[in-house]
């Protein structure tokens, strides 16, 4: 703690901001403030103007009104009022170019035609409406001609066997691939091939029980653990084996270099008494 301590009164203090910085950053913090008032009071005007508009529009006999294009917030704000005074409050156009929001009536709310048309640029009024009626009535007639159709189709009789005549023969145009005989003419009996042997399908099932399947297996583990040791065993007696003979080379050879200095020294001595 004390070395934290003395690293920190080590270090240098950021630099005190002079006074016009100080005026500086204080001008800033009040433009913001008034930036955002101006804003809000910008917000709470045109929430008026919305609320006059529409309840203008509630005392009045027009199916509807439309606003001029503003951004989400301006939106925002006129659906808020809208269904707050039980209207009904739809967006069109384009977004940043032409979206615009349209208040309804619940009694005179859209109709589909209507909604179809604002979406596709096309406005609406009396010949946009007699326009998109005409396209929904052949629409419709199309509509019921398929329906028409298909019902007829439904009914009629199937075709039989006797009504179908090929015009030619498959057997001709696949001769090349199937021969001249075909279904029950080229039937023949089929034998068992002795060489690759024959089993019984129920030779093939396991009959064991769960209990003699599980003594099976016990058994082969024991197996299988039997002959590991004796594995280990047989390697163990030939490491000894082998150490053995390695202990013994090894004396061996030790007691030939203590036996070399005597056959010497006897030789000499035999060498001496011949003189």
């Amino acid at each position: 703690m004390d070395l934290l301590n003395s690293i920190l009164n080590s270090m240098e203090k950021p630099p005190a901001a002079t006074e016009q910085q100080k005026r500086m950053i204080k001008k800033q913090k009040e433009l913001a403030e008034r930036i955002k008032n101006k804003q809000k009071e910008e917000l709470n005007r045109f929430r008026k103007y919305a609320e006059e508009r529409i309840g203008r529009f509630a005392k009045d006999d027009r199916p509807h009104i439309e606003f001029q294009p503003l951004d989400k917030v301006h939106r925002a704000i006129i659906h808020e009022v809208a269904e707050f005074g039980g209207f009904i409050a739809m967006s069109f156009g384009r977004e940043d170019i032409d979206r615009h929001s349209v208040v309804y009536k619940k009694e005179n709310a859209p109709s589909e035609d209507e909604i179809s048309a604002r979406r596709n640029g096309d406005g609406w009024n009396e010949e946009v409406a007699k326009e998109y009626a005409e396209r929904r009535k052949q629409q419709r007639e199309i509509e019921n001609e398929q329906k028409r159709l298909a019902r007829a189709s439904a009914q009629t009789p199937p075709t039989t066997e006797s009504d179908i005549k090929p015009t030619s023969n498959y057997k001709d145009k696949y001769a090349h691939l199937i021969g001249q005989e075909a279904a029950l003419e080229a039937a023949r009996k089929t034998e068992t091939n002795l060489s690759y042997g024959f089993v019984p399908s129920k030779n093939k099932k396991d009959m064991r029980s769960i209990e003699q399947t599980l003594a099976d297996i016990q058994a082969k583990k024991r197996r299988k653990l039997e002959q590991q040791q004796q594995l280990d065993d047989s390697s163990s007696l030939q490491q000894q084996h082998q150490n053995l003979n390695a202990s013994h080379q090894q004396n061996s050879s030790s007691t030939g270099q203590e036996q070399q200095p005597e056959t010497k020294i006897s030789l000499n001595a035999i060498t001496s008494n011949h003189q």
